[in-house]
């Protein structure tokens, strides 16, 4: 039998209850990624099936604009490295990355979100911050609900783009005959 949503199984261990929304839209989109990543093959990662963005499209920019957000939620200012992420992040075909690295690697940012969340005082929460070159104000709790927020939509976008690659791939099939 299949386990209810994250959100039903009970609190994440160490975080505050204040931050326990976030925790769990982040291991859901996690689980919810890799649920339907494990159906895919390299092959499969660039299609658009109907022109839609691909699959590749939307592991990279669940792992980069995830890490931003937390990233922006502490207060930090972005690295080179995230910088050269987001420079490519709605580029496509990239030999380079494959549908497991990118699953492992949006695995790697929800860890590194839920350590966060376990070191974020609860008093801290409506301290201000900024977002991008435009410097667009909001609060430490608006960056990291964002960033669950931004995960699970994109997580079910990734899920619809699934479903209809699988649906043009049925519809191209010859059929049996009957």
């Amino acid at each position: 039998m299949s386990q209810p949503d994250v959100w039903l199984r009970g609190p994440v261990e160490g975080i505050d209850p204040m931050l326990q929304p976030v925790a769990h839209g982040l291991l859901q989109a996690r689980e919810d990624v890799e649920r339907v990543a494990a159906g895919l093959n390299d092959g499969d990662l660039w299609r658009k099936p109907g022109g839609a963005a691909s699959v590749g499209f939307h592991l990279k920019h669940l792992i980069g604009a995830t890490d931003r957000l937390l990233t922006y939620a502490r207060g930090e200012p972005l690295s080179e490295t995230q910088r050269a992420w987001l420079a490519k992040e709605a580029g496509d075909f990239d030999p380079s990355e494959g549908i497991a690295g990118l699953v492992e690697r949006f695995r790697g940012v929800v860890r590194g979100g839920l350590a966060q969340l376990r070191a974020t005082p609860v008093g801290s929460l409506s301290q201000a911050r900024t977002i991008g070159r435009a410097q667009l104000p909001t609060t430490v709790i608006g960056c990291l609900f964002h960033a669950a927020e931004h995960a699970a939509r994109h997580a079910g976008q990734l899920i619809t783009t699934v479903n209809a690659l699988r649906a043009s791939e049925r519809a191209t099939r010859p059929s049996s005959g009957r």
